[in-house]
């Protein structure tokens, strides 16, 4: 019973399912081509990370499979599609602030499933493995990139689709009918994969596990301190003449190509801009939109139990809890073909705003549901949109103009350094004074003309590169060029005790503080191990103790620094105490419990993990699999177009080095 359950929920949802990932990609025509080469990418590698660039194929090779090879351009796309998603995960905004070590494991490992793609598809040819044509147009007009407004193929998109990216019919084709091939090879090889249940109960444990602590904090802003006299501040000063020193500042000059520079200079014009414009109408013409919570029940009585609770006061998340023989779902900025049932769609947009609405039959049974923002139409004209438009095109333009360019800007440098760069280029120029940090005499950021990446390699070079020396062209992260030129150096110099007395009297108090709290909390820490943890040690020395809710793996908790959270996942019993020395004070903290939650009680946690185990396991099998392949047909590499390729995705400057 409670699988046929579990099966009637899920396939109420899943039209809700299916509706919302389609909406995601709805809103321009990049997102539909993104959400196209999400359907075409194999098990996760990247058919799609090479879709751009087929258009443009170069000769170099990196990596020669019998028949199939790897470019440069398509392992270059791939890489920065990974380092986006490496980004995105470490919560930056800019893969050129990732670690060089970081971009180039990441760089490694994509040429890796690059190789293995090519094996497998080699292996599909080899097998005899086809793909009939019904497949395969039922394929491409199932792609999202290539459907109107009404959710149809559309001709006239597919084509103006096929233009942006530069591709042909015929190798879209191809690269679609090969996809299928290799998938229809290696999933009925993954399909049967699933964890075994003793590592999913492992797993879980370890990841529902939770631990209570019993906190004392040595806040630095509460400790008393001393009035130190004159002796000691000069004292201070004389052992710590480093921590008073003004930086060396260096006045250079910088030229800097780049795809960023370069499209300031492109022109485009306007018919190209409406062109676009015209293919991204469902970005600029956006029809009203609703946020709308759905619950589908089994029944009308249990429609109206959920609608009863509802108007009770329960939130959304109270609702979903509950409800968990029934299907519930939150759309957000929902346009109304977005909504499978038409019937229901209907009444979500006549709907009012935040008024419970149902129980209501609808095609996929009985809903309740509430609508909780709605966004009205918005259109943008084309003159408002110019300027992004002009800056998508550019930006698609730039990387390629770039490689023009630099020979021109090398011959230009040669002929008479950097006060004669012709002004055609898109190269910028920038003349000042700074230090290593890239600030000003003044305490501001130097306005360097560069992504933050470049930006450190440019200053890098001009604190390393000779007073005078001929300014070469080197090349940079993210395709950049560059040339410095250093004028004068100023070099850092300890400040007269005078000049800097602010400065001494706050760095003593600083460490003052820091030594109170220090001398502090390791007297709690010594009397905590020797009675039995923080709260008897602190009730004797009249210090407030703090019970922080429970600590979880990955889940931060408020006023529990994340490092001591770690280490109280290090104990391994109850009543052990522990010492941090954090960046605002000392914590002192006893481990009081450890809670192992049981399984059948977070049934959907439980199915989490052993869903996301079963699909490593599948993609385990998969890469496995296209490795033994490599034993068939060995891939031939190219090590100099290989190190090249790597120099550029980890920044090195010296492999992109040319002499005038």
């Amino acid at each position: 019973p409670v699988a046929i359950v579990a099966c009637a929920a899920f396939a109420r949802i899943l039209p809700f399912m299916i509706s919302f990932l389609r909406h995601v990609f709805v809103d321009s025509w990049l997102g539909r081509v993104i959400a196209g080469l999400l359907f075409l990418a194999f098990v996760g590698w990247g058919v799609g990370d090479v879709l751009s660039n087929i258009g443009s194929e170069r000769a170099d090779v990196i990596v020669r499979v019998g028949g199939q090879t790897v470019t440069t351009e398509d392992f270059l796309s791939a890489v920065q599609n990974e380092l986006q998603q490496v980004a995105r995960q470490s919560g930056m905004t800019d893969p050129a602030q990732l670690p060089v070590a970081t971009r180039r494991q990441a760089a490694e490992q994509v040429l890796q499933r690059l190789m293995m793609q090519s094996e497998i598809t080699l292996s599909a040819e080899r097998l005899g493995v086809t793909v009939p044509d019904d497949a395969l147009r039922t394929e491409v007009f199932g792609l999202p990139a290539f459907k109107g407004p009404d959710g149809r193929f559309d001709r006239k998109l597919f084509d103006s689709r096929l233009q942006q990216i530069g591709m042909t019919e015929k190798r879209l084709l191809d690269l679609i009918r090969a996809d299928l091939a290799v998938r229809a090879l290696v999933e009925p090889l993954q399909n049967g994969a699933r964890a075994p249940e003793t590592m999913v109960r492992h797993v879980f444990d370890f990841d529902a596990q939770t631990r209570t602590i019993d906190l004392v904090r040595f806040p630095l802003t509460a400790q008393a301190i001393p009035t130190p006299d004159t002796a000691q501040l000069h004292r201070f000063y004389d052992n710590h003449s480093w921590l008073f020193q003004t930086p060396e500042y260096r006045h250079a000059r910088i030229v800097v190509l780049s795809p960023d520079s370069v499209a300031q200079s492109v022109e485009i014009p306007d018919a190209e801009l409406k062109r676009l414009y015209e293919a991204e109408t469902a970005k600029y013409n956006v029809p009203e939109t609703r946020t709308v919570q759905i619950v589908t029940a089994p029944s009308q009585a249990r429609a109206q139990a959920i609608a009863d609770q509802w108007k009770a006061g329960a939130d959304w998340d109270r609702i979903q809890a509950d409800a968990k023989d029934s299907a519930t779902v939150q759309m957000d900025n929902v346009r109304q073909v977005g909504i499978p049932s038409v019937g229901l769609a209907k009444l979500v947009f006549a709907a009012p705003l935040a008024d419970l609405q149902g129980p209501v039959q609808v095609d996929t049974g009985w809903v309740v549901f509430k609508v909780t923002l709605v966004t009205p139409p918005h259109v943008t004209t084309f003159d408002a949109a110019r300027q992004e438009l002009r800056e998508q095109i550019a930006h698609g333009q730039a990387a390629e103009l770039v490689g023009q360019r630099v020979q021109k800007l090398q011959d230009a440098i040669a002929g008479g350094g950097l006060d004669h760069i012709p002004d055609n280029l898109g190269a910028a120029a920038i003349a000042g004074t700074l230090n290593a940090q890239g600030m000003t005499q003044g305490g501001e950021t130097a306005p360097i003309p560069a992504s933050p990446a470049l930006r450190k390699a440019i200053i890098e070079r001009v604190f390393s590169q000779a007073k005078g020396a001929n300014p070469t062209l080197v090349q940079g992260p993210e395709n950049g060029w560059y040339a410095v030129a250093v004028d004068s150096i100023i070099p850092a110099q300890v400040q007269p005790f005078d000049a800097a007395a602010a400065q001494v009297r706050a760095a003593w108090d600083d460490e003052a503080r820091d030594h109170a709290a220090n001398v502090a909390a390791t007297a709690l820490y010594v009397a905590a191990k020797d009675h039995g943890g923080v709260a008897a040690a602190a009730a004797a020395a009249g210090q407030p103790v703090e019970h922080p809710a429970p600590l979880a793996r990955g889940q931060a908790v408020e006023g529990v620094p994340e490092e001591l959270a770690q280490l109280a996942f290090r104990l391994d019993k109850t009543g052990q105490t522990m010492m941090l020395d954090g960046p605002d004070g000392f914590y002192v903290a006893t481990l009081t419990a450890i809670t192992h939650p049981a399984p059948d009680k977070e049934a959907m946690r439980v199915g989490r993990i052993r869903s996301a185990m079963s699909q490593a396991l599948a993609d385990d099998i998969g890469m496995s699999y296209a490795a033994a392949l490599q034993q068939v047909v060995k891939p031939k590499t190219n090590m100099s177009a290989l190190k090249s390729a790597l120099a550029s995705v980890s920044g090195t400057g010296g492999a992109g080095e040319t002499s005038p």
